[in-house]
């Protein structure tokens, strides 16, 4: 049984989204992690969630998956967040924004929260997720497109702006950096070709990790419990 990773936003469009070497299937939601461990997966990999108008991906799916032998990766996203809540318990998680949430210097979910098109629009990003916004202004501050403090400007004004509305043109045109017209200009122009994609990037990484598994590395470090929720959703999802 191939590798089953859940994705949407983050790699559309990506050629590696054609690979025959996975089974793809779209952002999680709840019970999504439960029936894909129902089929005994290689692993599961999660980048992708759904979240706001659906219940999400529950930790004790994930904790159910692993108590049965199967390995469970996150990264990038959704997956990031889950994989730093759970690494203890033998989530593993892939790329920076995992370590960011994992050491606690990232704590909010809006950091990877983005709106997009529909299945049929392969999920297009409609938005950009602050942690891309935070590694491309580190990377244009190393490259001296913008000063520190500029860069910590822009960075507030993104924080500050609702995760749906976030995109450049709406962050660069807000009224708080109009002192700055000069330096946005020149990041403005410099981001057309050099914007960061972290999260893309650490869902590649993923995906290169998951070529070279083998097998679950050690057993689970917890025993699994079950309750009167759990059965309920095992109930909703064909358990």
């Amino acid at each position: 049984m191939k590798t089953i990773i859940f994705a949407g936003p983050t790699l559309s469009g990506h050629p590696v989204m054609a690979s025959r070497a996975f089974s793809w299937r779209p952002p999680a939601a709840e019970g999504d992690v439960y029936r894909a461990a129902l089929k005994r997966p290689d692993a599961i990999a999660l980048i992708d969630g759904r979240f706001e108008n659906v219940p999400s991906v529950w930790h004790k799916e994930i904790l159910w998956a692993l108590s049965n032998g199967i390995a469970v990766f996150g990264a990038a996203s959704m997956g990031a967040l889950r994989a730093a809540e759970l690494h203890p318990f033998g989530m593993i998680g892939i790329g920076a924004i995992y370590e960011a949430f994992r050491d606690g210097r990232y704590s909010d979910d809006d950091e990877v929260a983005v709106v997009h098109a529909p299945k049929e629009m392969h999920y297009r990003p409609l938005s950009i997720a602050m942690v891309d916004i935070r590694a491309s202004l580190d990377a244009a501050r190393k490259a001296g497109v913008v000063s520190p403090v500029v860069a910590g400007h822009v960075l507030r004004v993104a924080k500050q702006t609702f995760f749906k509305e976030r995109n450049w043109d709406a962050i660069l045109a807000n009224p708080a950096l109009s002192k700055m017209k000069r330096e946005i200009a020149t990041l403005r122009r410099w981001l057309v070709s050099h914007a960061v994609a972290q999260k893309r990037a650490d869902a590649l990484l993923l995906l290169d990790t998951l070529r070279g598994f083998r097998a679950m590395p050690a057993p689970p470090p917890f025993e699994f419990h079950s309750t009167v929720f759990w059965r309920a959703l095992q109930g909703r999802h064909g358990g």
